[in-house]
């Protein structure tokens, strides 16, 4: 054996990669051996190849996905240093994200500890109400996604639309709470259909976006009241179904959640988010 070649046991150790990953990353052409014994197939690797291969378990590390880190070794190959930085800058939000959720755990999980019969969240829910609401006009954007990610962002391209940058003066005006509304009929952890929407009044350019204006149905929804962080607000979920099981009520269609104050202005705690239902009469029993 030719002293520069590495045996893949030796690699493994070197790059802390194991040998189950490093024949994937060979199948995949992500790190290819250097040489392969003919009679036993053993792999042989060498050393300008550590350099690469520890880059491949660092950024494994960071939590790029085995598609991106090829994306970012071509980029680095091709001297592209835009679409690396965009790689980064997608990881770095998508795991301030992920911060922003562990903590609200970890503090859910310390009000639980004080309290282990509050289900780890300081809330209140209002009584339920059923209510008339008209149709509402709103600028609406619809897509698949998942939920954490993309509200937010939804919802911060609503407002650009609605609050343009450098002062000027939007032609439409926001007439009510930021809403999203689930059109899937059960929970999706990716590919949910989410639509977010804002009551707008006035005209609003949307030339080349994918905003849209449309009409809200109006109709008959019963409602409640969330106070608390919104990972809580699967409680008030369960009170609606069960106002709807005790008056023998269905739901008619997607269901809204309507923010009525800014997180980034008010505590978790007092975070206030109206949960809606639209309702018929379920026919009488036979």
């Amino acid at each position: 054996m030719p002293v520069d070649q590495i045996p893949i046991g030796t690699f493994s150790r070197i790059t802390h990669l194991s040998q189950k990953a490093l024949r994937l990353y060979d199948e995949r052409g992500l790190l290819a051996p250097a040489a392969r014994d003919i009679c036993t197939g053993y792999r042989y690797y060498t050393c300008p190849q550590v350099e690469r291969g520890i880059r491949i378990r660092n950024l494994l590390w960071l939590g790029f996905g085995l598609s991106e880190v090829e994306a970012i070794l071509e980029a680095r190959e091709r001297g592209d240093a835009a679409t690396i930085r965009e790689h980064f800058a997608r990881r770095l939000a998508a795991t301030e994200r992920e911060a922003g959720r562990l903590h609200a755990i970890a503090e859910a999980l310390r009000k639980q500890q004080q309290d282990p019969f509050n289900g780890g969240f300081s809330m209140s829910i209002t009584e339920p109400v059923i209510k008339d609401i008209p149709a509402v006009r709103a600028l609406s954007l619809r897509e698949r996604g998942v939920y954490q990610e993309a509200i937010p962002r939804m919802i911060g391209e609503l407002f650009g639309y609605v609050c343009p940058e450098g002062g000027r003066q939007p032609a439409a005006r926001i007439a009510g709470p930021i809403m999203f509304i689930c059109h899937d009929e059960e929970y999706r952890e990716t590919d949910a259909d989410i639509e977010v929407a804002i009551p707008i009044t006035g005209s609003v350019n949307l030339e080349g976006t994918a905003a849209g204006v449309v009409t809200l149905p109006g109709g008959r929804f019963v409602s409640v009241l969330h106070t608390g962080p919104y990972p809580g607000v699967g409680k008030a979920y369960e009170r609606l179904f069960g106002y709807m099981g005790e008056r023998r009520l269905a739901l008619a269609g997607p269901s809204r959640e309507l923010y009525l104050n800014d997180p980034a202005e008010v505590p978790e705690e007092d975070l206030l988010t109206e949960v809606q239902f639209p309702v018929e009469d379920l026919p009488p029993s036979p």
